[in-house]
């Protein structure tokens, strides 16, 4: 009983930050696809053993509002499928690998991605085999910044200025406030430190600058320091550009 109600007041209070800091969506297709597909549940937690027999079972410390919600009153252990088309990721320094299940070890942070109908049961998500599994070590980093998100097509790439210019139509809270009364059309610093992914799907590859693709849908991520103005965060390097990223990505 105990157990039930410390995991009861801990999820409350976490299903309050994630409504709160709740993202807009990146264009007008999202909700179409949500109904078409399922809701994307979202669960984080450490692993309490390696994936094996087609189950990922972790102590479940967080997630997503509609996640936290099915958790409400809920044992912290809990156990979620995975199949044949279960995805399998494992990052290291924001780098991300395709690995498989039996790669992943006890103690590790995952967050588990399962698409299922909006208001299912917990043992209904948990029946459903996961899109994704990704693993980020044994130490959850924890940004002391905050993430400017940023959703557009890309319009123009300058290799020498190391920049990135989108068409923006959607980005995070915390983005958009600053695009009010600003022009879509903006213009994002990257350097050396900053890792370029293409998905193709639900799988990631590292690329360079100069092999994003115009008018392909990029998510531009930038940490910057709590009120930054729009042209302190565009002069920010951005920590990760993703080219094609799914909307569930990790």
């Amino acid at each position: 009983m105990r157990s039930k109600l410390t995991i009861l007041t801990v999820l409350v209070v976490a299903l309050a930050a994630a409504a709160a800091g709740a993202a807009f969506a990146g264009n007008g297709n999202g909700q179409n696809k949500g109904r078409a597909h399922g809701v994307r549940y979202s669960f984080l937690g450490t692993l309490t053993a390696a994936p094996s027999d087609g189950k990922v079972s972790i102590d479940v410390e967080g997630g997503n509002r509609v996640a936290l919600r099915a958790m409400l009153g809920q044992p912290v252990t809990q156990t979620f499928a995975y199949g044949d088309t279960t995805e399998f990721l494992k990052w290291s320094q924001g780098v991300p690998t395709v690995v498989g299940p039996g790669d992943l070890a006890g103690g590790e942070y995952v967050w588990v991605h399962v698409r299922a109908p909006r208001g299912s049961s917990l043992s209904d998500i948990e029946g459903t085999p996961a899109v994704l599994v990704g693993d980020h070590g044994t130490q959850l980093y924890k940004p002391s910044e905050p993430l400017y998100l940023f959703r557009g097509t890309l319009t123009s790439v300058d290799t020498g200025s190391g920049t990135v210019t989108l068409d923006v139509r959607g980005g995070n809270r915390r983005a958009l406030r600053l695009l009010i009364g600003q022009s879509g059309s903006q213009t994002f610093t990257t350097d050396g430190g900053t890792i370029f992914l293409l998905w193709k799907g639900k799988v990631p590859t590292v690329i360079s600058l100069s092999q994003l693709t115009l008018s392909d849908r990029v998510v531009v991520r930038i940490r910057a320091a709590k009120g930054s103005t729009l042209d302190q965060v565009k002069t920010t390097p951005a920590k990760h550009v993703g080219d094609r990223e799914p909307a569930n990505a990790p």
